[in-house]
């Protein structure tokens, strides 16, 4: 008599271990979706509620307006995103007239509004346009010989605070965290990364060094393996 196909397949006992691998398993792939589609969908509804085109009254259970409900269905999103990109053409070819200078020179004047507007206008300044601060990505000497950490070059006119020439300003930005720590650092202690870009070297850092940044040059090896000379 023949014996089934059942008989020669291995049996793995029932294990309550394995459904947990899975479901981590399971739970790996699906987070990092479900958080970004959700991220996304925060950030274009939220943007959307800043135009209430279209909406709609809430009512209470006797029939009053308490509110509105706003239905853009992403038109809010796509005006103040196309708004953005106009005023940034337009601004990358007059950003020197007079026009420009004078909205800015008036906003930095005005009692109580100069401190909002100079602080916000200096924090995108250092992410992005041409004056951007966070381009030079370091390795800081701190605490010990032995301990080094990746932060970003902000300042090397240390003058102003009465510190000397031989010292430097480096911003350390936190792993998993908006915030970040600056030092004043001598010159000696703090080390240029050339092998990397300063968008890779901040991804590292915010991360906590468990995405792996690659060289630039293709015979380099990793930044987790370099040792600062």
């Amino acid at each position: 008599m023949k014996k089934g196909l059942t008989n020669y397949l291995p049996r793995e006992p029932f294990r309550w271990k394995k459904i947990f691998q899975y479901f981590l398993q399971g739970l790996l792939v699906i987070a990092p979706l479900a958080i970004t589609g959700y991220t996304i969908y925060w950030v274009v509804s939220t943007v959307d509620n800043w135009l209430p085109i279209f909406r709609e009254p809430v009512r209470d259970f006797q029939g009053n307006i308490i509110g509105y409900h706003v239905k853009n269905y992403g038109l809010g999103f796509l005006i103040v995103l196309v708004t953005i990109i106009i005023v940034g053409y337009l601004s990358s070819f007059f950003i020197q007239s007079k026009i420009f200078n004078l909205f800015d020179k008036w906003l930095e004047k005005t009692p109580g509004v100069k401190f909002i507007y100079s602080s916000v206008r200096d924090f995108f300044g250092a992410f992005a346009g041409d004056k951007r601060k966070f381009n030079k990505a370091v390795l800081a000497n701190v605490f010990s010989n032995d301990v080094w950490i990746v932060g970003f070059l902000t300042d090397e006119e240390m003058h102003k605070f009465d510190m000397g020439e031989d010292k430097v300003a480096v911003y350390v930005p936190q792993a998993y965290n908006f915030a970040g720590q600056l030092y004043i650092l001598p010159r000696e202690k703090v080390k240029h990364i050339k092998h990397i870009t300063s968008g890779e070297a901040m991804k590292y850092a915010v991360t906590g060094g468990v995405v792996h940044v690659d060289d630039d040059t293709e015979d380099s090896k990793k930044l987790i393996s370099k040792k600062p000379e």
